[in-house]
């Protein structure tokens, strides 16, 4: 009865106290796979209805590739500039953002050719970028995700992404998918869904030996990229130096943020 009341007066002098829901578990089956070339040093996938595109990062070696997702061709590849390192890509529209680390400079490029049409400048580091379709969400490696107007790149909402109530930093790649983000965790075999308002994790997915062991070599890094094939609902993970990209079945179900009633 005594903690019943402690509880109690809890809520009633700070109302805003919220309870974490429990994080959904999630496993996988690999149904696909596709080469990939195995000095990639893979930041950021992307699907449009047509290509898979692929940006890498490193100074001197950052480039961006159209690929062809059925056959895993390269058709088109632009590196940048020696000063940028490539980090995460995002497609909108007829446009691919792509942003880079510490430059503080970001790409839109035509998705078509990878020609670069104009510069956004981004304030701190840029990690990872997806959309919801109408914003773009960038991660910089720390706990928070800040959604920015595509027209200006103008930052309009900032969140905080906790896991049972605990900050979780290193917030690297990103996908938007089925209404919740999805997110590689830097230096972690997992990638973690989050609820794009709130900020909570909802589900949480261990990758661990994904890549066999038999696959690795001494230049093999982390995971990391995560892309949604929406023409063919399929969902794909690879890292960086990785000789594969695999498609993933996720068990037991992949979460969806349903939209409300009205």
């Amino acid at each position: 009865m005594k903690l019943m009341l402690r509880l109690l007066g809890l809520l009633l002098i700070a109302p805003h106290i919220t309870f974490a829901e429990p994080v959904t578990q999630l496993s996988f089956n690999i149904v696909g796979k596709q080469r990939q070339d195995r000095d990639a040093f893979v930041q950021g996938l992307a699907f449009d209805p047509s290509s898979l595109y692929l940006g890498t990062g490193g100074y001197g070696t950052s480039y961006i590739a159209k690929i062809n997702p059925n056959t895993g061709a390269t058709e088109l590849q632009r590196s940048l500039p020696t000063r940028y390192f490539g980090e995460g890509v995002t497609v909108l529209g007829n446009l691919l953002y792509q942003v880079t680390w510490r430059s503080g400079v970001g790409f839109i490029r035509d998705r078509d050719k990878l020609q670069v049409i104009n510069q956004f400048k981004l304030t701190g580091e840029a990690w990872g970028i997806t959309t919801d379709g109408t914003n773009l969400i960038v991660s910089d490696g720390s706990a928070e995700l800040t959604f920015y107007t595509p027209e200006g790149m103008l930052p309009i909402q900032r969140i905080t992404v906790t896991e049972a109530g605990r900050r979780v930093k290193r917030l690297n790649e990103l996908e938007y998918i089925d209404g919740l983000v999805w997110a590689n965790i830097w230096y972690e075999d997992r990638v973690i869904v989050i609820h794009p308002q709130s900020g909570e994790v909802v589900a949480s997915l261990n990758l661990e030996g994904l890549l066999p062991k038999e696959e690795r070599r001494p230049t093999t890094d982390v995971l990391n990229g995560i892309a949604y094939d929406a023409s063919n609902d399929a969902l794909w993970f690879t890292g960086k130096r990785w000789p594969w990209r695999y498609q993933l079945e996720i068990l037991p179900a992949r979460p969806k943020l349903l939209p409300i009633e009205p």
